[in-house]
Formats: C-alpha cells, structure tokens, sequence
C-alpha cells in the first residue's frame, strides 16, 4: 500500500493530500529511510513522522484498504510521541 493512503486509512494523517505533502518534503522516514508518498509500506515497518513541532513514530501492524473510524487505531501502534516546545 502507498505511503500516502496508509497514513490516511489509519487516520494518522486526515487527508491524503496532506500526507502528500508532508512525504514528499522528506518528513517522513521508513524504517530510518527518507520516504515518498509513492513508497509502499509494509506489515512491521516503522515509520517516523515530523509535522509542526511533534514527531510520531508507529509500527505497521496490519494494512487494509478501508476501515472504520473506530477501527484505524488497530493498524499501528505508537512506539514514540514527541513534542519540541517553543521557548522565545
């Protein structure tokens, strides 16, 4: 599956065009590997994800093509969630 539309099944990212984006400016790694939205993911990659000032890291547990809200959660687990803080 697309990197783009697994980030937007899973709900991780709410739009496929964003998650567009976002891959396609380098903030998204594959198992320590700069990802495009086109790179296909697969079951038991871990992906690291930096958007505005968080960085979230999962692991692919299972892939499907359309889930339920309720059930996007299952597709990953979060192994890591940080936040850099703006101090001025």
């Amino acid at each position: 599956m697309r990197l783009d539309k697994f980030l937007k099944v899973s709900r991780i990212i709410k739009r496929r065009t964003v998650a567009k984006e976002i891959a396609d400016k380098g903030r998204i790694t594959i198992d320590g590997k700069t990802a495009k939205s086109s790179t296909d993911v697969a079951v038991g990659d871990k992906l690291t994800i930096s958007f505005g000032n968080k960085t979230l890291t999962v692991r692919v547990i299972s892939l499907k093509e359309t889930v339920k809200k309720d059930e996007a959660t299952e597709l990953y687990e979060i192994i890591a969630e940080d936040f850099k803080e703006n101090f001025k």
